[in-house]
């Protein structure tokens, strides 16, 4: 079982110095990777707990690829239509090329309402314009030379690192037929193994049929970690339904000595 902690990039918390030293306590730990999130427009009636300061995920994971060696660097996740697919792929594959490989995208349509609005974007078209993003993403890394075409334009795709693995978030139905199509697993909010366990054998079932091994599915959802037992027992009934990485949120931490504090607590439960 694999396991992450949410760095929040987001409120008093998203300070050079404190995501940094987060990165590097969770990295020290031992921990699988840290996962952003993604907001570019919070409205003030929505902005309690963060008062509308969101750090860019891409953005934060490219400076924290230089600030840390190993550990992962996730999407928790990437609203894609949010961005144009191009530049998108190429500051996806300028962080895996600068990061050695250590990317996990995390895609997900977006949500609120204000934001679409924000950006000028129809948001009943946010299922089509993720696919969009996704089929181009899988063009641009899984071609078979770097030439790839954009709007009838052919051009020269690099650097093209090895594409990071890509989770598709949301709910069923949708999201587990955007994976089969597109990713390479999900990721679920949430990490009830009773909640999960049906949509999961439906997810495998697509991947069986596509001919595809079984999926990566990280659920992302807090753990009991201040009681080691019932949160091994958890990740075991995680791991039973097809769990295979769990990103731990710590909520609002209020500094890094506490995060990293909750850090050595989850990787403990992995030892």
């Amino acid at each position: 079982m694999k396991l992450g902690m949410v760095v929040r990039t987001m409120g008093p918390q998203a300070t050079r110095a404190t995501i940094v030293a987060c990165t590097r306590a969770a990295e020290a730990a031992g921990l699988d990777a840290v996962w952003v999130a993604d907001h570019v427009a919070i409205p003030p009636e929505d902005a309690e707990g963060s008062d509308g300061r969101y750090l860019d995920p891409l953005a934060t994971l490219a400076f924290l690829a230089a600030a840390s060696e190993r550990i992962g660097l996730g999407t928790g996740v990437l609203n894609l239509p949010y961005r144009a697919p191009l530049p998108t792929a190429k500051a996806i594959a300028t962080i895996q090329e600068l990061s050695g490989g250590r990317l996990r995208l995390g895609v997900g349509l977006g949500w609120m309402d204000a934001e679409f609005r924000a950006l000028g974007i129809d948001r009943a078209r946010r299922g089509a314009l993720a696919d969009e993003a996704l089929a181009f993403l899988r063009r641009a890394f899984d071609a078979a030379d770097d030439v790839v075409e954009a709007n009838g334009q052919p051009f020269l795709f690099r650097p093209r690192p090895p594409r990071p693995p890509i989770l598709v978030g949301g709910a069923p139905p949708h999201a587990l037929a955007r994976a089969a199509r597109y990713g390479d697993g999900w990721l679920p909010m949430g990490a009830d193994p009773d909640a999960l366990r049906a949509p999961i054998a439906a997810l495998r079932e697509r991947f069986a049929a596509a001919g595809r091994p079984a999926p990566a599915v990280v659920a992302m959802g807090r753990l009991p970690i201040a009681d080691p037992a019932r949160a091994r027992e958890q990740l075991a009934a995680l791991a039973a339904v097809g769990v295979t990485g769990v990103v731990h949120g710590s909520g609002r931490y209020p500094d890094a000595d506490a995060f990293s504090r909750d850090a050595e607590r989850l990787a403990a439960l992995g030892r």
